[in-house]
């Protein structure tokens, strides 16, 4: 018996030896974040277009007969330039009437006139004639007005973005004829943003624009513009950037804004990788920390807001703990880890 002690203690020695060693063994290899409110990303994405700063409807004040239409769609045209014309028969012949008039209603403003002096007649046929003359007058004028206006001429120069009428078509008051985006006042981008992030932006904030169809870096714009009131059918808010001078910008070209947004006030909010989430429902999900004894805990968080690469949550986990990022699914709560890397 005494001589099997020190075999029996060799063995037992053995066994714990190997036990460490299982155990050792049986430790999960994993990745870690560390939550801390630095980590909030301050930039969301959103994707717009890009449209010329003044994009201008131009139509005939008075209806006619579309006699010429000189440039096409795509056209870039200069200043002053004559884009379309309606006949001239017919506010010509209204020019010619409302003359016509006219002096006739000062002929006889003329003779009532004499004859009011001379007492024979009262002082209110004698008014009656005046404001005679002054609509003629009125009307002569606003003959003028439509034929200077039966011409449409660019009021800046830039590029025909439509063109809605034909030579013979006959137009109606105020219809679109062309829509002119005016270079002279430059492009924007435009972006429709939900109300939750439109609520943190201000006229003044900064963004990074990519247009991948001008082939170029990113530009830095401001906002210029945020609509005052939601779209009825979406509920986002019209957000627009004035962009720099580029020769190869065009109207319609879709672009991504990543806007930097202030931080956030709610302190309770905590931004982490998606990869660490699991087990997700409808509002909430799963995240292992990793406790002091190197062994994990599950936690629950609710899920404030999904981005591409990262979730916002509240609830569950504070400034400090380290999130498991990678091998969950080798992972039970209670499981032994040994951290290899550690994201900031």
């Amino acid at each position: 018996m005494i001589g099997l002690l020190p075999i029996v203690a060799l063995a037992g020695c053995g066994e714990a030896s190997g036990s460490k060693k299982a155990a050792v063994e049986t430790a999960q290899v994993v990745r870690v974040f560390t939550v801390e409110k630095e980590n909030l990303q301050r930039e969301i994405s959103a994707v717009g277009t890009v449209r010329y700063r003044r994009e201008t409807p131009l139509g005939f004040t008075t209806p006619g007969k579309v006699a010429v239409v000189r440039f096409e769609e795509g056209d870039f045209v200069k200043r002053g330039a004559l884009l379309s014309a309606l006949d001239s028969t017919t506010v010509g012949a209204d020019v010619s009437v409302s003359v016509a008039e006219r002096d006739r209603a000062r002929a006889e403003f003329e003779r009532v006139r004499s004859l009011y002096a001379d007492g024979w007649i009262t002082k209110a046929r004698f008014e009656a004639a005046d404001a005679a003359v002054k609509a003629a007058d009125a009307r002569v004028r606003q003959a003028g007005f439509a034929r200077s206006t039966a011409q449409l001429y660019a009021p800046s120069s830039g590029v025909v973005l439509q063109r809605n009428v034909q030579p013979g078509q006959v137009i109606a008051a105020g219809m679109p004829a062309l829509i002119l985006g005016e270079a002279d006042e430059g492009f924007v981008f435009r972006v429709p943003i939900v109300d939750r992030d439109a609520s943190k932006l201000r006229v003044g904030m900064t963004a990074d624009i990519m247009i991948e169809s001008s082939g170029e870096a990113p530009v830095s714009a401001t906002i210029s513009e945020i609509d005052g009131r939601a779209n009825e059918a979406t509920g986002a808010f019209t957000v627009q950037f004035r962009l720099p001078s580029r020769p190869n910008l065009r109207s319609g070209q879709i672009g991504t804004a990543n806007i930097k947004l202030p931080a956030m006030e709610s302190g309770d909010l905590l931004q982490i990788p998606a990869t660490a989430l699991f087990g997700v429902r409808t509002g909430e999900g799963l995240v292992y920390i990793v406790a002091k004894n190197n062994r994990v805990e599950t936690r629950n968080v609710a899920i404030e807001r999904v981005s591409d690469t990262f979730v916002t949550v509240s609830g569950g986990i504070k400034p400090g703990d380290k999130i498991v990022t990678s091998g969950l699914e080798k992972l039970r709560t209670g499981s032994p880890v040994r951290i290899i890397a550690t994201q900031p």
